[in-house]
C-alpha cells in the first residue's frame, strides 16, 4: 500500500507503551500460554500463520515448532531484532517482516491463520478497521483470526463516577501500576469491547467468541466466512 501524507504512522508508537507488561507478564509462562493457544486454534503443520505485532517472538516460534510455515511481523527494529534471537536459539524457522497491521504484506487468501496479541490499540478506531480489513484480505476462507488486545469493559460512568473514579477502581481492583494504566488511558488507543466486536463483525468476520475473564483484556476468535473470496 503506498503511503500518503494523510495515512497513519504506525513508527510513531514505538516505544509508548508500557502498560502492556504491566498487564501481561504477571507470572505468565509465555511459552506454555502460546501452546496452549495454539493448539486451542487446531494448527497443523504446513499451515500458512502471520503474528503480527510478534513481539519477542515467543508464540511465532512455537506455531513454527509445531510444523507451521511462519511470518513474524513487527514494526519495532529491537523487538524483530529479539524475535530472531530467541527463534533462532530455539532452533525454528521463521521468516521476519519490519512491518505492522497496516503494512505487512500478504497474498489475498493467504494465511491460514493469523494472531494478533496487545498490539491493536495502538490505532485509532478508523485504522484498527483498515487493518481488520487487511488482515480479512489475508485470510484463506474458513480461516481464524485470533486477536488479544487491551480492552474497555465497562463505560466511565459519568453521572456515577468521574474519569478519575472510573481509573482508580480499575487500577485499584486488578492491582495495575497507576502510572502504566494512566499513561495508557491518556496516550493510548483502547477502545470498549462493544466496539471491538462489532468492528469485526462489520469487516465481515464471524465471531466465534469474545472473552473477557481478565481485566482489561480482550481475547477474540474471529473466522472469515468459507464462502468468502
Amino acid at each position: 500500500m503506498l503511503a500518503r501524507d494523510w495515512y497513519y504512522n504506525e513508527r510513531s508508537r514505538i516505544g509508548l507503551d508500557s502498560v502492556v507488561a504491566c498487564i501481561t507478564d504477571a507470572g505468565e509462562d509465555a511459552d506454555k500460554r502460546a501452546r496452549c493457544a495454539l493448539r486451542m486454534l487446531g494448527v497443523k503443520r504446513g499451515w500458512r500463520v502471520a503474528d503480527i505485532g510478534c513481539g519477542n517472538g515467543v508464540l511465532a516460534c512455537e506455531a513454527a515448532l509445531m510444523g507451521a510455515e511462519v511470518d513474524a511481523i513487527d514494526i519495532s527494529p529491537a523487538m524483530l531484532a529479539l524475535a530472531e534471537i530467541y527463534t533462532r536459539d530455539r532452533r525454528a524457522v521463521v521468516r521476519t517482516q519490519p512491518a505492522g497491521l497496516l503494512s505487512f504484506a500478504y497474498a489475498p487468501n493467504s494465511y491460514d491463520l493469523i494472531v494478533s496479541e496487545f498490539t491493536l490499540h495502538h490505532l485509532p478506531d478508523f485504522w484498527k478497521a483498515v487493518a481488520l480489513s487487511r488482515i480479512f484480505a489475508a485470510l484463506k476462507p474458513g480461516a481464524s483470526f485470533y486477536l488479544r488486545d487491551i480492552v474497555y469493559t465497562g463505560m466511565p460512568d459519568g453521572t456515577e463516577r468521574s474519569i478519575e473514579q472510573w481509573a482508580d477502581f480499575n487500577i485499584g481492583n486488578h492491582d495495575f501500576a497507576r502510572d502504566s494504566v494512566v499513561t495508557h488511558m491518556r496516550d493510548e488507543n483502547s477502545t470498549f469491547a462493544w466496539v471491538m466486536e462489532r468492528m469485526l463483525t462489520e469487516t465481515g468476520f464471524s465471531l466465534l467468541s469474545a472473552d473477557y475473564h481478565a481485566p482489561l483484556h480482550g481475547t477474540y476468535l474471529a473466522q472469515k466466512p468459507a464462502e468468502a473470496a
